[in-house]
This record gives C-alpha cells, structure tokens and sequence, in this order.
C-alpha cells in the first residue's frame, strides 16, 4: 500500500497534480516513506508552473517576440523533463519492493 500511494503522488501529474500530493501528505504524515515521495512529487508539480511565471511576465512586458519565443521553448522542456521525472519515479516506487 505504500508503495502504491508513493507511486499514485507521482502519477497524479495527469488528474490531480496539486490535490492528490497534498491529501496523502496529510494523510499519511505517520509513515515517513509516503510522506518524503508525496512532498517530493508536490515540489515536482509546482516546478512547471513556477518556471511558466516569468513567462507571463516576458508575455506582457517584452519588446523582442524572440526572448518569449526561446523562454517558450524552455518552459516545453521544463515541462515534459518534469512529466517524465514523474513518471519513472513512480515506476520506481513501484519496483522497489517488487
């Protein structure tokens, strides 16, 4: 059960990526190992969308459409690098006691 509530904090990038983390920390604060990956897969939510600020910053203050257009970009890999941490983290919680 463990395993699979550690892995769920990972996996809830694609339904939930703020909720799901947040519940099962508050939840499962008793058990350290659920607790350490739910805070870890919280932190990897928000990062995506504290990289895509300056963007809207960029968006409405800047004069170079070529500085957005490159910050695009980096928030896209940003964004996908973090989907696929998610991923193979969960997958690695679920094989750890397999």
């Amino acid at each position: 059960m463990r395993q699979l509530l550690s892995a769920l904090s990972y996996f809830s990038i694609f339904f939930a990526p703020f909720i799901l983390p947040v519940i099962i920390w508050i939840l499962c604060r008793e058990d350290a190992y659920v607790a350490m990956h739910s805070k870890r897969a919280l932190l990897s939510h928000i990062l995506p969308f504290v990289a895509a600020l300056p963007l809207l910053v960029l968006t409405f203050g800047a004069d170079n459409p070529g500085s957005v257009l490159g910050y695009i970009i980096l928030f896209i890999i940003i964004y996908f690098g973090t989907v696929i941490y998610n991923i193979v983290k969960g997958v690695q919680v679920l094989r750890e006691y397999a």
